[in-house]
């Protein structure tokens, strides 16, 4: 499947909702795990300005690359995001969207901490 690399050095990012452990099956509650690493996944809501527009963007990301604190307003660097467009039929219905993947999300707030407590 097709995946296309997203551009974030222009971009204002910031955490819209803390993460979250992905659920792969919620009628079983079985937990997205990471294929490549055996990692659990996890979804990160970010808020991404970029070009004069804004939109929330659910993250799927694997367990080590989240760091630091990501509470709302964090702002954070999200690191190798990349999209990928998917289609399925659900109930007869024909669905699609676009899921967001990234390697980390890291938060960029402990600098900025830092240098206001100077």
């Amino acid at each position: 499947m097709r995946t296309i690399p997203v551009d974030t050095s222009s971009a204002s990012v910031m955490v819209a909702k803390p993460p979250a452990i992905k659920v792969k099956d919620r009628r079983t509650g079985e937990i997205a795990m990471d294929i490549e690493s055996g990692a659990k996944l996890m979804t990160v809501d970010v808020m991404f300005a970029a070009n004069d527009e804004v939109e929330i963007l659910s993250v799927t990301v694997p367990e080590p690359g989240i760091s630091g604190e990501l509470m709302m307003g964090t702002p954070v660097a999200v690191t190798g995001l990349i999209a990928r467009p998917w289609e399925n039929d659900f109930n007869g219905q024909k669905r699609h969207g676009i899921a967001f993947r990234a390697v980390a999300v890291t938060s960029l707030a402990a600098g900025g901490e830092n240098s206001k407590a100077a």
